[in-house]
């Protein structure tokens, strides 16, 4: 099959987004393609050769039946209102039904400037697209809600970023490229009825079950806060920093979305910070809860032309119930323990502070604690760990073994939550530092092992185990 293209969003108002056709690379070329995405949409990945797909996507002729444009959005950065953005390095090619019905956005990232590209190149460079090429399937791989991406094309164009540096397109796949950021520009710009309709849209696109709700509107608003809790509840479950929590980032259908500074901390630490920019820890890891209720109130604030002001305080009011309530039973699962999550909060917490403490290694840690497996400096680099975490492993593993017969599918369930293999900083600095030589294998190899990280491969066997001493240097910041 090939792709059925029905462009839904470019039969919205004009002023909504500008149409715009990418401004090809010198030399564009296919640096990896995700096959399994390709079958998941209905394609056969066989007829896509390298510069057929570099043609159909990245080229000014593109493919038949797609319609570019750039969305026009707003946002909190960092907690200010920005009334100057948009889609200023990126177009949404077009919408594919896939055979079993489902609607996929195709979205071109480093396609060149738009009118919302203020005064910059509308390029992204080889480092950033190779971060979020990987930290996608990643996400995928852990079963956290994420946008994909199809491909990745290199180039033998540069632009100046941190010196020099190769651009690259990243063509990105999911149902919704909608940001909480689409409505506060209709709201900030007085434009309610606008308003009105882009949540109709969104009603009828992403949530149906609502169209014959008493309020669709505030029925969309709860099932986007409970999507929100539950996301946010996975990132910190698996120690994932996003870094840029403003509100153009954040997805209406609860999706991680716009990667660019994240981490995966090869230590458990709460106030770690992802980005260098981020200079008062706005977005550190402890806070990431708290500033995706902030995010939901800058929402709702949007919304008070669709639902009343009582209403939205009443929902965003459960946020707190709904994140621990995820926070809680993702961690139980992921530690083999029966009943709820929140009857072990305690001991959850313990853990937590203990490896934070010690400087312990969250995903390796559970793994190894739930394989029965010699801990080793998984439980921390501080002198004595092992005699301080003894204590709560025998409390652990007494609540482990309670209830007894329905341990080994704990177990099980557990293995398939917890990955051998996280994505860490520095195996995507070094698949860059290939890349950048024109080396792609490690990009490709790193893409196969975080696809499915619970499975163990000897070929990759270095990547399970401690992150090197060098890891720890490596800084990022927004332009990562």
């Amino acid at each position: 099959m090939s792709f059925n293209f029905d462009n839904s969003y470019a039969t919205l108002p004009e002023h909504w987004f500008e149409k715009s056709k990418p401004t090809p690379l010198k030399d564009t070329h296919l640096i990896s393609f995700n096959a399994p995405l390709a079958q998941q949409l209905g394609l056969n990945p066989c007829d896509w050769t390298p510069s057929k797909l570099v043609s159909a996507f990245t080229s000014e002729t593109l493919l038949e039946g797609l319609d570019p444009l750039a969305m026009k959005y707003t946002g909190h950065q960092f907690g200010v209102y920005n009334p100057d953005l948009g889609d200023g390095r990126g177009l949404l090619l077009g919408e594919h039904l896939s055979p079993d019905g489902l609607r996929w956005d195709l979205h071109l990232k480093g396609a060149g400037q738009t009118r919302y590209s203020r005064f910059a190149d509308g390029r992204a460079v080889l480092r950033s697209s190779i971060r979020e090429f990987l930290v996608s399937e990643a996400m995928h791989g852990l079963g956290i809600p994420t946008t994909r991406a199809l491909a990745i094309f290199g180039s033998e164009q540069y632009t100046m970023r941190n010196g020099a540096e190769p651009c690259a397109m990243v063509l990105r796949v999911t149902p919704c490229h909608i940001r909480f950021g689409h409505f506060e520009y209709f709201y900030y710009s007085r434009q309610h009825d606008d308003l009105q309709l882009l949540a109709d849209y969104v009603i009828e696109r992403y949530y149906p079950e609502f169209q014959q709700a008493t309020n669709p509107y505030l029925a969309m608003y709860q099932e986007v806060v409970k999507r929100s809790a539950n996301l946010v509840a996975l990132w910190q479950s698996y120690g994932f920093v996003h870094g840029v929590m403003n509100t153009d980032n954040m997805s209406i259908i609860g999706e991680s979305f716009d990667y660019g500074p994240f981490t995966f901390m090869d230590r458990y630490e709460p106030d770690h910070i992802a980005n260098k920019n981020d200079h008062q820890g706005r977005y550190a890891f402890s806070n990431q809860p708290s500033m995706m209720q902030w995010n939901l109130a800058a929402l709702a604030q949007s919304l008070l032309p669709l639902i009343p002001k009582e209403e939205l305080e009443k929902v965003l009011e459960g946020y707190a119930e709904l994140y621990f309530n995820a926070f809680y039973a993702q961690m139980r699962a992921r530690l083999a323990l029966p009943g709820s999550g929140l009857e072990h909060r305690e001991l959850i917490d313990q853990f937590l502070n203990l490896l934070a403490e010690l400087g312990g290694d969250l995903n390796r840690a559970i793994r190894l604690l739930v394989e029965e497996q010699p801990l080793g400096d998984a439980i921390g680099i501080q002198e004595g760990a092992a005699d301080a975490f003894s204590d709560w492993l025998v409390r652990y593993q007494e609540a482990k073994q309670r209830e007894p017969s329905s341990l080994n599918s704990r177990v099980e369930t557990a293995k398939s939550k917890n990955p051998v293999y996280t994505l860490r900083n520095y195996m995507c600095q070094e698949a860059i530092r290939d890349a950048q030589d024109g080396d792609y294998r490690k990009v490709n190899d790193l893409l196969a092992l975080v696809r499915e990280p619970t499975k163990f491969s000897k070929s990759m066997a270095e990547y399970a185990g401690t992150p090197p001493d060098w890891a720890a240097g490596i800084m990022l910041t927004c332009s990562s």
